[in-house]
């Protein structure tokens, strides 16, 4: 007979992966439309990348603001409230560029109504799923499937979009928003009704202030924001880097470039969760930094384009343990952390990925220190970006390593004399 407390929370489980196939769906609609924003609203490349840093900076701001109140209003209140805000969101998305004097301003204000969505989606599901009952050494594996299906949520988002902004054509692209939101309200019904943990008491929780103090911390906030933005920067801008700097057809440059970063993405998170507990956890975080890396210099100097997509693509499985992992191990280092360390660590990650992104675009569409047509001179400056953007991974290896070597160090100094 099985833990009674395993089926307990299946359904709750399952919302869970509803929840992220939302966050996918919040954070990666809008730049599989970014070329239909430019050529129907004539967006530029900066004010594209601001709508990605938007998104993220208001996830940041709501990541800030759930810290303090979650612990203490419990999940339900705010998981609720996190769908209203997703659905509403991709609602405005619909209709706002229609209904406002400016185009751009109703999609910054429909990027900033679901970004709150997904911000509080980002600090809560993780550590309800943390939170449920299942063996202490499966733990990060469950923590990687998690977080696989926020990129079997990417696949489908950008298999749907794709598909579909094919057959209706872009006149008609304000019908996708309103066809996703239904995912976003199913799991508004779904997070109603299933029964949730408890959050951490405050006598129990270790403190923020405690936290921020230790060096172990700090360096998985910086993991945190390089791994969001050496996972978004690439997912973000992939589809437009395909269609005007490879020259690759959209449909062909979406599947090749950001469906199948999801799908590795997803598959590398899976493995992870099927065989994680035979795998040390550091030492794979810091090989996916490597090859994330290399991924980046290959998409961004390939002259083949073929090479730039397969760069593009498999990206996806260099960065799957990235975010879930650096969850993974600070979980396992500070496990009394509650939502409030959930919440930094989103905090962090969600500023690298509103920066990542944003960067890569500014540095694509050119300036003072980088002429029109981007460093490289191909006429569309992405490739620009991405070399700029291989500065996260790289951060990944170096700041693995020292904790790496730095655990080496404490396991091997001799233990204190006795007095």
């Amino acid at each position: 007979m099985g833990d009674p407390g395993l089926t307990t929370f299946d359904h709750t489980r399952r919302a869970c992966y509803a929840g992220y196939v939302t966050q996918a769906i919040v954070n990666n609609l809008a730049p599989l439309l970014f070329i239909v924003f430019q050529t129907r609203y004539q967006v530029p490349y900066e004010m594209l990348g601001r709508l990605v840093l938007l998104n993220f900076a208001t996830q940041l701001v709501t990541d800030l603001i759930a810290v303090k109140v979650v612990d203490r209003t419990g999940y339900r209140a705010p998981l609720v409230l996190a769908h209203v805000f997703s659905v509403a969101g991709l609602v405005l998305l619909a209709v706002a560029p229609s209904a406002l004097p400016s185009p751009y301003i109703g999609l910054a204000v429909a990027v900033v109504v679901y970004g709150i969505g997904g911000g509080l989606l980002e600090v809560l599901v993780s550590p309800v799923v943390d939170a449920l009952p299942a063996p202490a050494e499966h733990r990060a594996a469950r923590m990687s499937l998690l977080h696989s299906f926020y990129c079997w949520g990417q696949v489908a988002v950008v298999l749907g979009t794709t598909l579909v902004l094919a057959w209706i054509g872009d006149a008609a692209w304000q019908a996708l928003p309103l066809l996703w939101a239904c995912v976003p309200l199913a799991g508004l019904v779904l997070f109603l009704r299933v029964p949730l943990p408890a959050t951490v008491p405050d006598e129990h929780r270790t403190g923020l202030g405690t936290l921020l103090r230790t060096p172990s911390f700090a360096a998985a906030l910086l993991l945190m924001l390089c791994a969001g933005a050496a996972e978004l920067t690439m997912s973000q801008w992939s589809s437009l880097f395909a269609e005007q700097g490879l020259g690759v057809a959209k449909v062909w440059g979406d599947l090749a470039g950001p469906c199948l970063f999801a799908v590795l993405m997803g598959l590398g998170r899976i493995a992870y969760g099927l065989w994680g507990s035979r795998i040390p956890l550091l030492p794979a975080v810091i090989a996916c930094g490597a090859l994330a890396t290399a991924c980046y210099l290959a998409a961004a100097l390939a002259r083949d384009p073929v090479l730039s997509l397969v760069g593009c693509a498999v990206c996806g499985l260099a960065v799957s343990l990235m975010w879930p992992g650096t969850f993974s191990l600070t979980t396992a280092r500070f496990p009394l952390g509650g939502t409030a360390m959930f919440g930094v660590l989103a905090m962090f990650g969600d500023a690298g990925a509103a920066a990542g992104p944003w960067l890569a675009g500014a540095v694509a569409q050119g300036g003072p220190l980088v002429p029109q047509g981007g460093l490289l001179g191909d006429g569309s400056g992405l490739r620009a970006g991405l070399l700029v953007g291989t500065v996260f991974p790289l951060a990944v290896v170096v700041v693995g390593t020292a904790q790496s070597l730095l655990v080496r160090r404490r396991a091997s100094a001799p233990a204190p004399a006795e007095s």
